[in-house]
């Protein structure tokens, strides 16, 4: 026995003296006679046991760990307490089948379970009788088998001076052995003195027996009494000769050994122990396990090099040593990154552009520019990735078109969040003498993927920060350059890594707060935000099929029209992806799944009229045109992060001193274009016949309502300047007109952006016509023709024209007097 499992059971005897049962219990030849015979089950629950043999008559505690043993022995205990324990052929494999275990096992009673101060589940069994396993009955949710069993086979059972004589020699050479071994206690002597049947003595110390689980397999499956007695003298025999060899080393060595040596001393009875208990593997195993992996890397020869240094030193380390687990940590990384370990590119275009169209409605633009940025590489066959920066705002599909692409050239996906960090360690990694270090983020997102080539989305690249510990963006300068990151030095790994077949791509939601060097650095696609009829797209063939999946209801369980998905967009969401209306859209699949569980009548065709009861009253009003009598009152259109909207510009005059006033929350550049807009007015008012005179008489106010709501551009200029000539002339407006375009003083139009989010927006509002720039008419035709089908457009160049389109030659209903009357001098 070893001194651990003998403080073991001295510990958990302990525990048990209340329960009158005893660890090494002293059966009588009686005893013996009655566990023979004793009636057992033909049936048997099968608990398989890693790195021990049970014999009959003797007690063993064992550590449950599997969930299939835990029931087992959980059954069994609320039961007859009986199961049939069996050694596995291989203390390796985790889940064993039948055909994994020994065929002779013991069948046993569980004396007792408990919990040791570990935490760890042990019971208690005693070993009755031997048997031999028939047929496998069943395999879930345990293994249960039919047994034959095994009876003892006696060939001198009348000679009993030779077994008497067999007896007390098995009694001998076991004092022997404990009179060798000091570390076990004197208790089990007195133990072995008191035991009275040789078939328990043998079985006794056959358990207890230094030895491996096939030696002791071997005599459990031996029926014949003498050779299982004579085989089990021979190991003792053996056993006692290494003790006796061992002390005899010890008596020799003992006045020479030095530090080192007994470092080394201990090490291998520690690493004799370990095999022997089954536990980790020694030191020099997983070095050499090490060094036979690294023969299959296909590395730069430098880096093997230091790869080899690094092991050389390992081997000279106390594996006690704190500096050991942070070397082994450090060549265990080493070989386990992706040295030129890439995976096979599918640059099939037709097969990229189908997963694209597959993953995500329109883009066509960003979609187009990816599909060629996969063209050079597949032309370029070098596998140097370009570095892409999708830009947009949130919820449009940045980071899952990263994932798209990864899917469609077949390669590894990793993704990092860049939000939030501030630590350029983060990137690089830190030196392996802090405690605690490791490698950056980029290094430990490639060892995930274990591939050199993966997709790897650098996240919110914008919201990088920095403070005292340096400059994460500075840092991402070498990883994000083609021509050095070749050679990325991580501080963690001190050798070079190539980065250069990675496809990096980069998310943003503003370019602004990117370091100007890194921008440099990556090609910007920028992605805008999805228009009215793609979200309308996009929620009838993604996301209403994904939330019925999503919530368990049939595919047919309710429809939802598309005007009930267009109030839901516009009255519920004012976004430029699609994320609230995916929850909106979940909501409603909720009301529904709750009415369908409760078996409650619900609208299988939801209309615009049956949204307000399933996910509440509207959050947003939609601007629509308003056909208005008065003068100075003109339509604009204006671009904002979640779309396009029709926007109002409101003149009026009132007598006074040729004031001008502007209001509701305009920034800097629409009051200048409103002050450009009433130059112009001036210089041309001979054209427009106003009286030059009103200028200095009435006093202007200029106001855009939403008073609440932050407004600024120049393309509202046309806007302005038809207002102020509405107002001025006292002229109607064109009906169902709007407009876009920045005014300059020469009453140029210039072109202005957001060209396709304006115009869609006029659209929803019931507009008819518009008035832009003439150089905005591209942009006009990347429209898909569907959305502006009864639109017109007006394109011009300079303000006359504006007037000319916009201005009626009626005047307004009850227009304003604006003559000047003189006061006569004195």
């Amino acid at each position: 026995m070893q001194k651990k499992e003998i403080d073991q059971l001295s510990y958990i005897q302990s525990l048990l003296d209340s329960e009158s049962v005893d660890m090494i219990p002293l059966i009588s030849p009686e005893e013996e006679e009655f566990m023979n015979t004793e009636e057992l089950p033909e049936v048997l629950p099968i608990l398989p046991l890693k790195n021990a043999v049970l014999f009959p008559g003797v007690v063993l505690p064992i550590t449950v760990g599997r969930q299939k043993s835990i029931r087992l022995v959980k059954k069994a205990y609320r039961g007859d307490r009986i199961v049939g324990v069996v050694a596995q052929e291989n203390q390796h494999i985790e889940e064993p089948a039948l055909a994994d275990l020994h065929k002779v096992g013991t069948v046993a009673r569980i004396l007792r379970m408990l919990v040791l101060p570990d935490g760890n589940t042990t019971i208690i069994i005693q070993g009755k009788r031997r048997f031999e396993i028939a047929e496998m009955v069943q395999e879930d949710p345990y293994i249960t088998a039919r047994v034959k069993y095994r009876e003892d086979i006696y060939p001198d059972k009348n000679n009993k001076t030779e077994n008497k004589a067999l007896f007390q020699s098995l009694k001998d050479l076991a004092t022997k052995m404990l009179r060798l071994n000091p570390e076990i206690p004197q208790d089990a002597q007195i133990a072995i003195n008191n035991i009275e049947s040789s078939a328990f003595l043998t079985h006794f110390l056959s358990s207890n027996l230094n030895a491996d689980i096939k030696e002791k397999q071997a005599l459990l499956e031996t029926d014949d009494t003498n050779k299982r007695a004579t085989h089990l003298m021979s190991l003792m025999d053996k056993d006692i000769q290494m003790l006796e060899l061992k002390r005899e080393i010890q008596s020799k060595v003992h006045s020479d050994l030095d530090q080192q040596q007994r470092d080394y001393y201990l090490r291998q009875q520690i690493k004799t122990l370990q095999d022997e208990l089954g536990g980790a593997e020694s030191s020099d195993a997983e070095i050499e396990r090490l060094r036979m992996k690294a023969k299959e890397k296909k590395w730069p020869e430098i880096t093997m090099q230091h790869f080899e240094k690094e092991l050389r030193k390992l081997e000279r380390l106390n594996p006690m040593a704190a500096e050991y687990p942070v070397s082994m940590n450090y060549v265990e990384f080493l070989v386990d990154l992706p040295w030129d370990e890439t995976t096979k590119d599918n640059f099939n275009l037709n097969r990229a552009r189908k997963v694209l169209d597959t993953d995500h409605f329109g883009l066509e633009k960003v979609k187009e520019r990816i599909l060629e940025y996969l063209a050079v590489l597949k032309l370029k066959n070098n596998m140097k990735a370009p570095i892409l920066c999708l830009y947009g705002p949130p919820g449009v599909g940045k980071t899952s078109l990263g994932k798209s692409i990864a899917k469609a050239l077949n390669r590894k996906y990793i993704r990092i969040a860049l939000g939030g960090v501030h630590d350029e360690a983060e990137i690089r990694g830190h030196r392996k003498t802090y405690i605690g270090a490791m490698p950056g983020r980029i290094i430990q997102g490639i060892k995930k993927a274990n591939s050199s080539n993966p997709v790897f989305i650098l996240d919110e690249i914008d919201k990088v920060g920095s403070d005292f510990k340096g400059d994460p963006a500075s840092a991402l300068l070498e990883v994000l350059d083609p021509e050095q990151n070749n050679s990325f030095s991580d501080n963690y790994l001190e050798v070079e890594y190539d980065l250069s077949k990675v496809l990096f791509i980069a998310t943003a939601n503003s370019l602004d707060s990117i370091h100007p060097a890194l921008r440099d650095r990556m090609e910007i696609i920028e992605i805008n935000g999805y228009t009215m009829e793609e979200k309308l797209q996009i929620a009838k063939k993604y996301l209403v099929t994904k939330q019925t999946e999503e919530h368990g209801l049939e595919s047919n369980a309710f429809k939802v029209t598309d005007k009930a998905l267009v109030k839901i967009i516009e009255d519920y969401t004012r976004e430029s992806g699609v994320r609230n209306l995916d929850r909106k859209i979940g909501a409603l699949t909720r009301n529904i799944a709750k009415s369908v569980a409760m078996e409650q009548e619900y609208p299988h065709l939801v209309k615009p009229e049956d949204v307000p009861s399933m996910i509440g009253p509207e959050i947003f009003d939609k601007e629509l045109y308003e056909d208005d009598e008065h003068a100075g009152v003109v339509t604009g259109l204006a671009w904002t992060p979640v779309g396009g909207e029709i926007l109002y510009i409101e003149a009026s005059l009132s007598k006074g001193k040729g004031r001008l006033h502007i209001s509701g929350q305009l920034g800097d550049v629409m009051k200048e274009s409103a002050n450009a807009a009433l130059s112009y007015l001036r210089a041309h008012a001979d054209d427009l016949k106003i009286d030059y005179r009103v200028f200095d008489h009435f006093d202007l106010h200029i106001h855009v309502p939403a008073g609440a709501v932050p407004k600024d551009g120049p393309s509202a200029g046309i806007t302005m300047l038809t207002a102020l000539a509405s107002v001025f002339t006292q002229r109607k407006v064109k009906h169902k007109l709007a407009m876009t375009g920045e005014i300059t003083l020469r009453g140029k139009v210039l072109p202005v952006g957001g060209i396709k989010e304006k115009i869609l927006a006029a659209k929803r509002s019931g507009i008819k016509e518009i008035v832009l720039c003439a150089k905005n008419k591209k942009d006009i035709l990347e429209i898909n023709d569907d959305y502006i089908k009864q639109m017109s457009f007006h394109y011009v160049e300079n303000a006359n024209q504006v007037l000319n389109i916009a201005l009626l030659k009626q005047k307004v209903k009850q227009p304003m007097d604006l003559s000047v009357i003189e006061s006569k001098k004195i």
